[in-house]
């Protein structure tokens, strides 16, 4: 099978990154050292590569309402110009479909940016629903042909600046913008760039879509401006230690999001429907999702793991693990039974051991503090 590539293909390569298969991309996993991308993060800047990711641009005069119904969360939280929202896309089964940002621009013009390995998943599924809502809408994806978009994300304290000083038409629009905005600057070498302060690591940043032709030239122009590269294994550390999910891993079709600590995404309390509304209402929450810091030596938290609750013969799992470079601990999402609570000592199968660890409230770790200890 031929992986599929994004404009900054080249650049990887040329940078010396491990590329690896992911999800049917050519991605790079690290550029040397996984632990420096972390902490360049956490404490200075450094980008990534999210050009996999797919923006969907939906146009028309019934956008609003065709939203209404789509996402679990409410869209009328969005009134400003430039305000964005995170919101998972249902099934009627009340299951998720993605997770996404949507970004609004105008009444008639909504941005979502949905996740790569379910891009054309999402925008049939969007089709679909516009058609049998006879809404009218364009619904265009902007991956791929003539009009696409890439984008990079530049992350950590020192993000704004370093991006201020590459493309210096950005300040005046985002100086004063709060996170979840967006904006756009028209840029001499980059043309029209979309800045949305948003970003998946806990740290403050942007994260920037340019026309494809005009990303290698904007990363080039970061990296020499002292934008560290950082590849996919950082992403992962910094977006567990940040307790946020990552779908297919911690949320899929299988999963009530309401056992994913999704809840806040959700709007149960307003009148309006959407779709998988009913079979969420139906079926409540039955699981709480939670972090995890392992206690004992010898072995560390990953994915699928067993989570024994003392008391009881209900048991959970851990959904995302990986040792926290920022805690130097062991530390794992988890979806655990009803009643576990913070404090809580679980125990974890580790191979052919029951290894103990503390529940904690996520996140772990958020703008460069250790939350959780």
């Amino acid at each position: 099978m031929t992986l599929k590539a994004t404009p900054l293909n080249n650049a990887h390569r040329a940078a010396g990154a491990r590329m690896v298969d992911f999800g049917g991309w050519d991605m790079p996993v690290n550029y040397g050292s996984q632990i420096e991308e972390h902490h360049a993060v956490r404490t200075d800047v450094g980008m990534f590569d999210v050009a996999h990711m797919c923006v969907v641009d939906i146009k028309g005069d019934n956008a609003r309402a065709f939203l209404r119904h789509l996402l679990a969360n409410n869209v009328d939280k969005l009134q400003v110009s430039g305000k964005a929202l995170y919101s998972c896309m249902l099934n009627p089964e009340g299951t998720v479909i993605d997770d996404l940002i949507v970004y609004f621009i105008n009444e008639g013009w909504f941005r979502l940016v949905v996740n790569a390995g379910t891009a054309d998943k999402d925008v049939a599924w969007m089709q679909q629903q516009n058609a049998a809502g006879n809404h009218g809408l364009s619904i265009t994806q902007r991956r791929d042909g003539a009009n696409a978009m890439a984008l990079i994300a530049v992350q950590g304290p020192n993000a704004r600046a370093k991006v201020w000083e590459v493309i210096p038409e950005a300040k005046d629009a985002t100086a004063d913008m709060k996170p979840f905005n967006v904006a756009f600057a028209q840029s001499p070498a980059f043309g029209e760039a979309m800045i949305a302060r948003t970003g998946y690591t806990g740290e403050d940043g942007f994260e920037i879509g340019v026309a494809a032709d005009k990303a290698e030239q904007l990363w080039n122009a970061l990296a020499a401006a002292g934008v560290k590269p950082a590849g996919l294994g950082a992403r992962d550390t910094l977006r567990l230690e940040a307790g946020m999910n990552l779908y297919g891993q911690d949320m899929d079709e299988t999963v009530n999001p309401l056992d994913a600590g999704l809840a806040w995404t959700i709007d149960l309390v307003s009148e309006r429907d959407f779709i998988g509304k009913a079979a969420l209402q139906a079926q409540g929450q039955n699981a709480q999702f939670v972090g995890l810091i392992l206690r004992e030596k010898g072995g560390v938290l990953r994915a699928h793991q067993k989570v024994i609750v003392a008391g009881t013969d209900a048991t959970g799992e851990i959904t995302s693990g990986t040792f926290s470079p920022s805690m130097q601990q062991a530390i794992a999402l988890a979806r655990v039974p009803m009643g576990v609570n913070v404090g809580d000592t679980v125990h974890v199968e580790i191979r052919d051991k029951k290894l103990a660890a503390s529940v904690v409230k996520l996140p772990f770790v958020r703008n460069g503090k250790i939350l959780a200890a």
